[in-house]
């Protein structure tokens, strides 16, 4: 009894222990940079915004137009911003500018910086080899304007309107 005594009590100070805390990123794994970049672009919604149509098409557009960019903008207080065409700008950028750029980003507003900063450096660079993959295609998407510049294409407002009174 005597030596079980401490074993009981060493378990149940193992078991009151607070858990280790879970991993910062989480890397997704894949059979290739390029199929774990393409599943990222999918699962993130990055069509959503950079592929022209993407939504409308309820996703069924050919990789071939995937991620060139939107001439319609998002107006809200930050002045107006558009998707860039990710297919080239990965021309422009080395990967650990990219890298770097997904991990420290935090402006051009609706775009979710958060999840692309939560995401492991693996896979940053997966997203890089993958979009690259893609060569380039279309034109650049506009510059973004300042609040109060007057836009010369389609917009989203993202400002919130109040409900009418009843």
């Amino acid at each position: 009894m005597k030596v079980f005594a401490p074993l009981v009590f060493t378990g149940l100070l193992c078991a009151c222990a607070p858990p280790a805390p879970a991993p910062a990123t989480t890397e997704v794994a894949g059979p290739s940079d390029i199929e774990i970049g393409r599943y990222l672009i999918r699962i993130g919604g990055c069509n959503d915004c950079h592929t022209p149509g993407y939504l409308q098409a309820d996703g069924k557009l050919p990789e071939s137009q995937w991620l060139t960019g939107n001439p319609v903008g998002f107006r809200g207080p930050w002045g107006v911003t558009y998707a860039s065409n990710l297919r080239l700008t990965t021309q422009t950028v080395s990967e650990d500018d990219w890298v770097a750029m997904l991990a420290h980003r935090s402006d051009a507003p609706p775009m979710p910086w958060p999840i692309t900063r939560a995401m492991s450096s693996g896979n940053h660079r997966s997203l890089y080899r993958y979009i690259r993959s893609l060569r380039p295609a279309g034109p650049p998407a506009p510059q973004r304007l300042a609040p109060g510049e007057r836009p010369s294409t389609p917009v989203i407002d993202m400002v919130p309107v109040a409900p009418d009174a009843p």
